[in-house]
């Protein structure tokens, strides 16, 4: 994996942007952000000829955005400290960007997932199996399971640096063992000032899936979020992936909406589900 984007400040705002996902990502506005904004990201778009525009937002802000032919494709209640909503808007500029040929079969896989939701989540490890949080020195481990399990991702996670430097700031990595063996990995990004967790970054390596691991990682990642006054927990997930949609479903997560052909991973631009959850509840 080898991630080109690059994340940089934008008229105070975060954003990522490159080749690589094809698209400009406005991570996070700036409070003080110009009005002009959503216009001159379109101005960025256009110079660098990228395909898509994703903005993340909250609701107090969208106004600007719709005015300017963004599409809201979903949204969290109470991102912001539990009291504001996040609005995730999509702008394309051109129209194969926007088309999701693979939509019955993202849709069916939704109606399965939201079939689930009557469900509860479990978890069940067996003797020689364990859950913990992870630190520095499973850094490489934890860069070469990610490797082996996505040809792509948005961020470089297969680079053992990256996993030190955010194990630092913002993000906690969880991981269960067999044997020893370090077999599934996940990950909480933490924005610790808006009391907002993403739940990300699952993967199993191949010969372990079909145990439930994702879903004891996912209550273990709620359990230490909890604990550290995040409110808000949600994940932005593959839409043809029925096995995390459901994960989340059955963890009680709300769904949130759709981002088209939003996300380079596993190989391809993916459309990605957005679920939430509120943990003060």
């Amino acid at each position: 994996m080898d991630s080109k984007d690059i994340i940089e400040k934008f008229e105070g705002s975060m954003i990522q942007h490159g080749s690589y996902n094809d698209r400009i990502y406005l991570i996070k506005l700036a409070p003080e952000a110009p009005s002009t904004t959503p216009c001159n990201l379109v101005d960025l778009a256009i110079k660098n000829n990228y395909s898509k525009i994703f903005a993340k937002v909250p609701e107090c802000h969208s106004a600007l955005f719709l005015a300017r032919g963004f599409k809201e494709e979903a949204r969290i209640p109470g991102f912001y400290d539990g009291k504001i909503a996040a609005v995730f808007l999509g702008f394309y500029l051109n129209v194969e960007r926007a088309a999701e040929p693979d939509l019955v079969k993202m849709n069916k896989i939704l109606k399965t997932a939201l079939e689930k939701q009557v469900a509860k989540s479990k978890c069940h490890l067996s003797g020689d199996t364990t859950l913990r949080i992870c630190n520095k020195a499973d850094a490489i481990t934890i860069a070469d399971l990610y490797n082996t399990v996505f040809q792509s991702y948005p961020f470089p996670i297969d680079d053992p640096a990256y996993i030190i430097n955010t194990m630092k700031s913002n993000i906690d990595y969880f991981g269960i063992e067999t044997s020893g063996r370090l077999v599934a990995v996940s990950s909480a990004e933490m924005d610790k000032q808006s009391c907002n967790a993403e739940m990300t970054d699952f993967a199993t390596l191949p010969e372990y899936r079909g145990k439930g691991f994702a879903q004891c990682l996912l209550l273990q990642m709620e359990n230490a979020m909890k604990n550290k006054g995040i409110k808000t927990a949600y994940t932005i997930a593959r839409a043809m992936s029925a096995g995390m949609n459901i994960t989340f479903s059955k963890a009680g997560y709300q769904f949130g909406g759709r981002l088209k052909n939003n996300t380079n991973i596993s190989g391809n631009i993916e459309s990605m589900n957005v679920w939430y959850k509120n943990l003060t509840e």
